[in-house]
């Protein structure tokens, strides 16, 4: 059990961490789906049944939500409470080609992506989307339910709060934080903390739009 994984959501995400999986050695037993996707084949992997189905596979497979998270991550959220409420394990995969420091944590249901790095005393919550070749460095703390996107760079002792999308090449200055919920554009840059809800961008990013 330890190293099968049953993958919810069949959307380009997936394919993402398919790649992952398969290079941190786990064994893919299928996709839950929505129940009009059954039998169709992802990359090679066939879904075997909807949300539903999780309980009977409790006893032979951790979870990994592969939905992924752009604005919103109200559904992930959802589907790992699903998970828990019929006992099921969430796994945390990290990337083969990805750097994890020691030092550094990275919660359940998290993913770690190929080339993405999390240096030295670093913590990724829960839930997290930390994408390919993006950097969390030394004493940052990401939040639960993240996407830290392509590229994006977490500086150090960076805050990042909850349910926070992060654009790609997106860049945080040290020691800037950003509070829970907002969105930041890609390539923009932080230069200040950010404490009020909301969409931002540029460079320096600044608050386009509050959110209600």
């Amino acid at each position: 059990m330890d190293k099968n994984l049953i993958l919810i959501g069949g959307g380009g995400h997936c394919k993402s961490v398919i790649e992952v999986a398969e290079s941190c050695g786990y064994t893919i037993l299928g996709i839950l789906e929505q129940p009009s996707e059954l039998g169709k084949e992802i990359s090679g992997y066939k879904v075997i049944g909807c949300d539903d189905d999780m309980a009977q596979w409790v006893d032979k497979a951790q979870f990994i939500v592969t939905v992924g998270s752009i604005k919103d991550p109200s559904l992930r959220k959802r589907l790992h409470d699903k998970v828990r409420e019929v006992g099921g394990k969430l796994a945390t995969l990290i990337a083969s080609t990805a750097y994890v420091s020691k030092r550094a944590t990275v919660g359940e249901g998290s993913v770690v992506m190929h080339f993405a790095m999390v240096n030295a005393d670093a913590k990724v919550g829960t839930g997290c989307i930390i994408n390919t070749h993006s950097n969390i460095e030394h004493d940052a703390i990401v939040g639960d339910y993240c996407h830290i996107s392509t590229g994006a760079m977490v500086n150090g002792g960076c805050v990042v709060g909850n349910d926070v999308f992060l654009g790609s090449q997106s860049v945080m200055a040290n020691g800037t934080s950003i509070c829970d919920g907002c969105v930041v554009g890609a390539g923009s840059l932080v230069r200040k903390s950010f404490r009020v809800k909301g969409i931002y961008s540029g460079n320096p990013a600044i608050l386009k739009i509050k959110a209600k």
